[in-house]
């Protein structure tokens, strides 16, 4: 019995379906580099951009803590008492307000004395100047106790500053049954600013000794730590603020 011969287009047909599933798989799999290469910017850019909104509101939170040392509030206007909220503008209150910023040399003392009684060494946002490790928010339970209500001060519990309807939304998660790792904290370390240290030579210029006209002898440091809305993202800012006055 002679065999038929197989005609070359029938050996072709064969031929052509490797070729088109090999050319399926590798569109599937540009495809799939494709759409991970995407998820992987946009990862990056709402990374990006959340670290930028808990910059923000670092930032503010640093000029929330300024305003509340001067006794204003955040429009800059002298602070007036809230008589719905007795902490706004710390009103001298043993319950409610136990510390405040010093207006005179001699309630400087007192202040200490106050928050040295205290486990953390700070009050309602108000510190004594640390004397262990000054980057705290590197030791997460050192933070934690840090992040308490009478302990940390959130935005505008002084100062009366809201968050608006277009406004950071970091700021806004500042609500007493927030959580702690929510929105930002503000501490303030009092530091008492010896008048004499000019009269050393170690803060001089080239003509006379740098005097800061103090009243009280305070300068403070600010530390503010603002988290993002991801659990991953956390901004910490820093800064000395002198209150000099001004003189006549």
């Amino acid at each position: 019995m002679q065999r038929m011969p197989i005609s070359p287009s029938r050996r072709q047909r064969g031929i052509s379906l490797f070729i088109v599933i090999v050319l399926v798989m590798l569109s599937a799999l540009l495809a799939l580099w494709g759409s991970r290469t995407s998820l992987f910017n946009e990862m990056i850019v709402g990374n990006d951009a959340d670290y930028q909104r808990a910059f923000e509101a670092a930032q503010a939170l640093m000029q929330d803590a300024e305003f509340d040392i001067r006794g204003e509030r955040s429009d800059g206007t002298p602070c007036v008492p809230d008589g719905g909220n007795a902490e706004v503008c710390r009103v001298p209150n043993v319950v409610v307000n136990p510390v405040w910023i010093p207006a005179e040399d001699k309630e400087t003392g007192d202040l200490l004395a106050e928050l040295d009684k205290a486990t953390t060494k700070c009050v309602k946002g108000l510190c004594l100047k640390r004397v262990t490790n000054q980057d705290f928010w590197n030791d997460k339970p050192t933070l934690t106790a840090m992040m308490v209500n009478g302990v940390g001060a959130r935005y505008g519990q002084f100062t009366g500053a809201k968050g608006g309807s277009a406004s950071n939304p970091i700021l806004k998660l500042n609500q007493p049954g927030d959580s702690a790792t929510q929105g930002g904290w503000y501490w303030i370390e009092i530091m008492p600013y010896d008048a004499n240290a000019g009269n050393s030579g170690l803060i001089t210029n080239s003509d006379a000794n740098l005097a800061l006209n103090l009243t009280p002898n305070v300068a403070y440091r600010i530390t503010a730590v603002a988290h993002g809305l991801k659990p991953s993202t956390k901004v910490v800012l820093q800064s000395t603020f002198v209150r000099q006055k001004i003189k006549n």
